[in-house]
């Protein structure tokens, strides 16, 4: 029943070499690094989460509510939103969103002037919705579990980041993580 959770995982792991590119850039130099990067996280980590994710979604499981007309609303509402952030986002990086590398530069425009992770803010929104248009067990674990990755996965590329770009420090005193500031 919960076989979804072995792409999924896997599929974290693996998405999770970004937060290592200073590591493999020092180990193995910074081309390799880069595509070391590249084949764990892009080759390996994403299509292995959203195999996890179909799986999910395709497991027979119990239902935690009975989806209505507005909950099916809200929860496009959420995928939308969600994935017009994340499309904003890799706009705004370029090549950097597929391919981190020792030599990028920090970016503190656009949406990356408001939070400092619009890839995981809107996968969030993007979570949400599934959970909230599918609402099975099945995808509440694998959307729970995205969630608490998503925020382990920032702390990790954080800590890589400050090594890779002295001034990200800064910019994180300045910038919050998932949720922009409203000024009233």
């Amino acid at each position: 029943m919960y076989a979804f959770l072995i792409p999924l995982l896997m599929g974290f792991v693996f998405n999770s070499a970004s937060a290592f590119t200073t590591f493999f850039s020092h180990r193995f130099g910074e081309r390799r690094g880069r595509v070391i990067c590249i084949l764990l996280r892009d080759v390996l980590g994403i299509p292995l989460w959203a195999l996890g994710y179909v799986m999910a979604a395709r497991t027979a499981s119990t239902l935690v509510f009975n989806p209505g007309v507005l909950t099916s609303t809200v929860s496009w509402v959420f995928i939308l939103a969600g994935a017009a952030i994340i499309i904003t986002g890799l706009v705004t990086l370029r090549w950097r969103a597929a391919a981190p590398s020792v030599t990028d530069t920090l970016v503190d425009q656009g949406v990356y002037a408001h939070i400092r992770h619009p890839l995981y803010t809107g996968m969030m929104l993007e979570l949400t919705g599934l959970f909230l248009w599918l609402p099975t067990n099945s995808v509440l674990v694998a959307c729970l579990l995205g969630i608490i990755w998503v925020m382990i996965q920032a702390r990790l590329e954080e800590t890589d980041l400050v090594k890779r770009l002295p001034e990200y420090r800064e910019y994180m005193l300045k910038v919050p993580r998932f949720i922009p500031k409203i000024n009233f």
